[in-house]
């Protein structure tokens, strides 16, 4: 990318509260990375917390005038259900700016009515069955269900109680409705793959969306425990969790077949929400080798050491060079 001498670029996220968890504070340290990338593509950056003071905030941008916004915000006020108001206010102003726009952002940061999008689709996703909500078609029962906030990303409220057996639909209602008071969240059940887990990244370019190498999960509990990304193997460095799913891009031929089809559904992903600049497509894997898309996210983290990182620097692209692609995919309008 040439350098962009005199140009400004805004990093938006999240103001944060005192007490403010691991992961509503990692987004500093995005913001820190992009801001040192965005210097290096010759940009000056400015760095602005973003809260529900939406005056004030508006001024603040209209003062910079930046040339493109990088959208950290991953909700408001604590609350993942206001990660659309980021963009949507982005909209009014015109100012142009990086991930998802509102209601791409808005389908797939509320999961049901993401799950749903998917199902008219085409694209396998697990069953489900909302808090308050009838049942879809083909509900499994008796099994095993996961469940989880119907707003919240990183893993936020998943733990070691998350999966529930269930043997009929009167005792899977009754188990989500007591998960969700423990939780205090909005929540809802979907049927639980036991099998391999995959995070696909994808990022915009100029002859349209490139799907990056694939990561697995790997895990090796010691004790038999569930395999699952909770929140302690996300944020707590020093637990087992955190210890025992460890990610991995190295696959044997007999895995190409089915990378392949992870690739080609992470970009049906793309295009069913309209996405643009970058995204991670995370799946489960089946015994028997089907894969289940589990969630969509349009905005990834970009700390240096997050999955979709990783992903590109396995692509021979380099922090700067990744930050670029997005901004480019932004402003050029993306190929589709």
């Amino acid at each position: 990318m040439t350098p962009a001498m005199g140009r400004n670029a805004v990093i938006v996220h999240a103001e944060l509260s005192p007490g403010a968890q691991p992961d509503e504070t990692d987004v500093l340290v995005q913001a820190g990375a992009v801001a040192q990338a965005l210097e290096d593509l010759g940009y000056r950056a400015v760095t602005v917390p973003f809260g529900l003071d939406l005056k004030h905030l508006a001024s603040k941008l209209c003062e910079i005038e930046p040339r493109i916004v990088i959208n950290l915000v991953e909700g408001l006020d604590g609350d993942g259900r206001l990660i659309h108001l980021a963009c949507s206010i982005l909209d009014h102003l015109g100012f142009p700016y990086t991930g998802a726009g509102t209601e791409a952002m808005f389908l797939t940061s509320n999961k049901v009515l993401a799950k749903e999008w998917m199902k008219r689709a085409g694209i396998p996703t697990p069953e489900w069955i909302v808090q308050g909500g009838a049942p879809g078609a083909g509900l499994p029962l008796p099994g095993e269900y996961i469940v989880k906030a119907l707003w919240e990303e990183a893993s936020v409220g998943i733990d070691g109680n998350s999966v529930q057996e269930a043997a009929s639909l009167p005792e899977l209602r009754k188990k989500l409705r007591l998960r969700a008071e423990d939780l205090g969240k909005p929540c809802f059940a979907e049927r639980f793959i036991d099998g391999r887990e995959f995070n696909v990244s994808v990022i915009g370019g100029p002859s349209g969306p490139e799907v990056l190498p694939p990561a697995e999960i790997r895990f090796s509990f010691p004790d038999g425990r569930r395999r699952l990304v909770d929140y302690r193997a996300k944020w707590d460095e020093n637990s087992l969790e955190y210890r025992c799913t460890q990610r991995s891009f190295q696959f044997g031929d007999g895995d190409r077949d089915l990378l392949a089809e992870l690739g080609k559904k992470a970009l049906a992903c793309w295009k069913a929400f309209g996405l643009r600049g970058y995204a991670r497509v995370d799946f489960r894997v089946d015994e028997g080798g089907r894969p289940w898309v589990l969630e969509i996210n349009a905005n990834p983290c970009l700390s240096p050491d997050s999955g979709f990182v990783a992903a590109s620097a396995m692509a021979g692209l380099s922090y700067p060079a990744t930050i670029a692609r997005i901004i480019a995919d932004t402003l050029e309008g993306g190929a589709q």
